[in-house]
Order: C-alpha cells, then structure tokens, then sequence
C-alpha cells in the first residue's frame, strides 16, 4: 500500500469531527478568541485544536476550559512592556517570563494531554532546523516554544533542545490537523501586511517576519474547508496592545457576517 492510499484512508475515517486551526499574530490572535465565540453561538464547537504562537495561547486556554470572553479579558489591559524582561544574555532582547505567569495564573491544565480538547501545539526547533508539533508534555513550556519569536525573544528550552516561534516554518498550522478531522475550520490572524511602516528595529523586524510567514501559509490555507480570513486584521501590527478589544470584536463580527452569509 501506499503513502498516499494510507493517508486517503486515514481521511476518510478521521478520529474528530470539527478542527480548527489557529495562526500566529501576537495580539492579533485575539481575533481567534472573537472568532470561536461567533463560532460557539450558532453551535460550532472544536473536537481538535492546533495552533502557533498566540493561537498555542488561545488555543491552550480554550481547551483548558476558558471562554472567549475570559481570554479576552486576561489580556485587554496588558502592556508589551509589562509582559517581558530584558535579556541580551539569552540568545534574544527579551523574555517572556511575566506572559508566561499570566497564561500560567489561568490555567488548570499542567500537561497537554490533560486538556479536555485535544491540542497540537507548533513550534521550531531551532538546533536541527525543523518545525515541531507537541501533543504531549509540559503545557506552558510547549506554549513558550512556540511563541519566542526568535532574535526579540529568548528561546524556549525543552529537554536541551532550543526552541523558537512555530511560525518561522509554519504560522498556519492547518495541515497539521488535516487529517484528523472531517471539518477543518481555519482562522488567519494574520492574512495581510499593512503598506505603511515606519523605519526602526521593532517596525522593520515585523515586516520581515510578515514576508516569511506570508509565504509559509500557502498551502496550509488550501487544506482548510472552512478559510477565516478578516482582511481588516491587516490594520493591526503583532504588538498593538492597547487595541485589544477592537481586534477581539472584529474577529467576532467577522465570523458572524461570514455565517449569516
């Protein structure tokens, strides 16, 4: 038999119903939280979840027990600044230690496969040059893996492996569950790149990132039934904090109108 006869096979007989896939974006992911509440209320609920980076946050504490609205909550009035340290010595200018407390403060869960929604959590594994998918294991460190945006952050290590943002190989991880699922939702935070930025450090670093996640996203969008892609999202930069609870609406709204279509 074939790889691709046993991979037919295993997509005609997936173990869940509904997955749904959710992108990086830093505060942008925000619009997932938004999205699965819309999703929620005309009866859509997730059987599997993957994310990276902010959608490993989201999708974390959704599958821990947590609402739309209580994720949306924890972070409406957090500031970039009070959510990282300095660390020139860790291999990036920062770390995410005082983030890393808060998802922690917020979840019950200490491994991922204690969570009552099964998780697939991407992130890189920056010492052999390949993305990884962690279903098992240590919760928070896994989340952390995945959102240490490299040179910014200070990488994530797991077992003497140093690991960075999941998004530097895939920042949509939709075939990452394809075949687990009938139904496969995905949700991009991130489908667009503003044409107006400003030249410093932060602002040009971002913009190289977009490039590179814009272009690692292609095939995983063609895999998903069900593409959410609010082009609007394209307004908001990955750090844009204090706009919390316009990106959280939006990806709310978004969903709705796209349904009631």
């Amino acid at each position: 038999m074939t790889f691709k006869e046993l991979v037919d096979i295993k997509r005609r007989n997936p173990s869940h119903r509904i997955g749904v896939a959710l992108s990086g974006g830093g505060i942008k992911g925000l619009c997932h939280a938004g999205a699965i509440r819309a999703l929620e209320e005309i009866g859509i609920r997730p059987d599997v979840i993957s994310g990276v980076s902010a959608g490993s946050v989201v999708g974390a504490l959704y599958a821990d027990g947590r609402t739309p609205e209580q994720i949306a909550d924890m972070f409406m009035n957090i500031t970039f600044r009070s959510s990282t340290l300095y660390d020139r010595a860790g291999g990036g200018f920062l770390n995410i230690k005082p983030f890393l407390k808060l998802v922690h403060s917020n979840l019950t869960s200490r491994r991922i496969e204690e969570l009552q929604i099964p998780l697939h959590i991407v992130a890189t594994d920056l010492d052999h040059g390949k993305s990884v998918v962690f279903t098992r294991g240590n919760l928070l460190q896994s989340v952390a893996a995945s959102c240490s945006v490299p040179v910014l952050f200070t990488p994530t290590i797991i077992d003497g492996v140093h690991y960075v943002d999941g998004g530097v190989f895939k920042n949509f991880p939709a075939t990452t569950i394809r075949d687990y699922c009938d139904t496969l939702i995905g949700i991009n935070a991130s489908p667009m790149m503003a044409e107006k930025y400003k030249i410093n450090v932060a602002n040009v670093l971002e913009r190289v990132y977009h490039f590179m996640f814009k272009a690692n996203i292609v095939h995983d969008r063609e895999v998903c039934d069900i593409l959410l892609e609010p082009e609007a999202m394209g307004m908001y930069d990955t750090f844009d904090v204090e706009k919390s609870q316009e990106i959280y609406d939006l990806g709310y709204n978004y969903t709705k109108s796209f349904f009631d279509e």
